[in-house]
C-alpha cells in the first residue's frame, strides 16, 4: 500500500510552502501567513549561540559557492510564532547547552530534533533563496530534484509539530545520538548535509549528531557501534569518526519515507509508511571502505590524516573507536593534537 502526504484534505493551518515554492521574504516560514514587514525576521543561528562562538562575521559558504556570514542567514517569521513557539525552545535548548552533556542528555530528544530542524530548515531556506536569485539572473527557471523536494516538505511537515496539534503515531522521524566529549572550551564544530538532512554540533562537553529524515534507521544501522560506545567519554577525533560513519551511512539510505497525514477533530495524526515497502533492496546501500576513508579524511581534517593512511588496509579502515578485536578504545589512551 502506498502513502502520500495528502494536503487538500487537511485543515487549512497545514501550510506546504514546497506546493507553489513560495520562498519570499513576505510570508511566515512556518505558517505561510503574511508577515507585516519584510523586516520580520528571525537568525538562523540563534543569537546566544553566535555570540558564545563569535560568529556573527564569520564566512559561511552556500551550495552556489556565494559565501555569506552567520549573520546574514535569516528566516521570515511571524513575531507572535517566534514568542510563543520559538523563543521558548530557544531558551531551553540554550540554557541545556550553556551547562553541557548532562543537561543536554535530559532535554527531550525530540525538542532537539525540532530545534536542529528549524536550523537546517533555515539554512535550506535561505539556499533555495539562493537559488533562484541565481537562476533568474541566467534567465532560467529554478530547478530543483523531487526527491529533494519530498525530504524538505517531509522535515517541513514535521516543524509543524512546534505550532499544530500534530501527533506522530508511533514512530520518530529522526535518528539522534548524543555523546561526551572531550572539547577545548573555544570549540564551535557544526556540519551539515541539506541532502541527506544530517546535522552535527560539537561544542562544550558534547557532541551530537541527528539524521532527521530517516524514521530512526540510521541509528539501527550503527546499533552495535553504539552499544560499544555507551556512555563513554569520548576524544574529539572519536567523535568526528562517529560522525563521519552517520554521514556516510545517511548518504547510503536509500528510502524516501512516506507519511500519511490525517485530521481527526482537532488533532492531525502522523503515520509512518513501511520504509521497504514493496521493494526487496536493503534500506541501505553497500558500504564501501574506499568511499567512507574518503568521508573520513574529511571529518579528521584537523589532525591530517591522509586517505591513503586511512585505508591502508582497505579492508580495515583506520579506527580511533575500536582496536583490531573490535574493542571500544579508551579516549584517554588517544595521543593526538586537540
Amino acid at each position: 500500500m502506498n502513502f502520500v502526504l495528502i494536503f487538500a484534505a487537511m485543515p487549512a493551518q497545514i501550510y506546504s510552502p514546497f506546493q507553489r515554492f513560495n520562498f519570499s521574504n513576505s510570508k511566515c516560514f512556518l505558517t505561510g501567513e503574511t508577515l507585516n514587514s519584510e523586516e520580520e525576521k528571525i537568525q538562523v543561528f540563534p543569537q546566544w549561540l553566535m555570540s558564545r562562538y563569535n560568529l556573527e562575521d564569520q564566512p559561511f559558504k552556500l551550495l552556489d559557492e556565494s559565501m555569506a556570514n552567520y549573520k546574514d542567514l535569516k528566516l521570515p517569521c511571524s513575531a507572535a510564532i517566534n514568542e510563543q513557539y520559538l523563543e521558548p525552545l530557544e531558551a531551553e535548548i540554550a540554557a541545556a547547552f550553556e551547562t553541557g552533556y548532562e543537561a543536554v542528555k535530559q532535554l527531550d530528544d525530540f525538542k532537539l530534533f525540532q530545534w536542529a530542524g528549524k536550523l537546517l530548515y533555515g539554512i535550506i531556506f535561505n539556499e533555495i533563496q539562493a537559488g533562484i536569485r541565481q537562476q533568474h539572473a541566467q534567465g532560467e527557471e529554478f530547478n530543483i530534484s523531487q526527491a529533494i523536494i519530498h525530504r524538505f516538505s517531509n522535515l517541513h511537515l514535521m516543524l509543524q509539530t512546534l505550532n499544530l496539534p500534530i501527533e506522530l503515531d508511533g514512530f520518530k522521524p529522526y535518528s539522534i545520538a548524543l555523546f561526551k566529549v572531550d572539547n577545548a572550551d573555544s570549540v564551535f564544530g557544526y556540519r551539515d548535509e541539506i541532502n541527506t538532512l544530517t546535522f552535527s554540533l560539537r561544542i562544550k562537553d558534547f557532541g551530537l549528531v541527528i539524521c532527521l529524515q530517516d524514521n530512526g534507521s540510521n541509528g539501527r544501522y550503527h546499533q552495535e557501534m553504539l552499544d560499544k560506545i555507551a556512555d563513554q567519554p569520548l576524544h574529539p577525533i572519536q567523535f568526528e569518526e562517529v560522525n563521519a560513519r552517520f554521514f556516510y551511512s545517511a548518504y547510503l539510505f536509500n528510502r524516501l519515507p512516506e507519511y500519511e497525514v490525517m485530521p481527526v477533530g482537532d488533532t492531525i495524526y502522523i503515520e509512518a509508511a513501511p520504509l521497504r515497502g514493496t521493494s526487496s533492496k536493503p534500506l541501505f546501500d553497500d558500504w564501501m571502505n574506499k568511499t567512507y576513508g574518503q568521508v573520513l579524511e574529511s571529518f579528521w581534517k584537523n589532525w591530517g590524516f591522509l586517505l591513503l593512511e586511512i585505508i591502508k588496509n582497505p579492508n580495515a579502515p583506520m579506527s580511533f573507536l575500536f582496536n583490531a578485536n573490535g574493542d571500544f578504545v579508551n579516549a584517554q589512551l588517544i595521543e593526538l593534537p586537540r
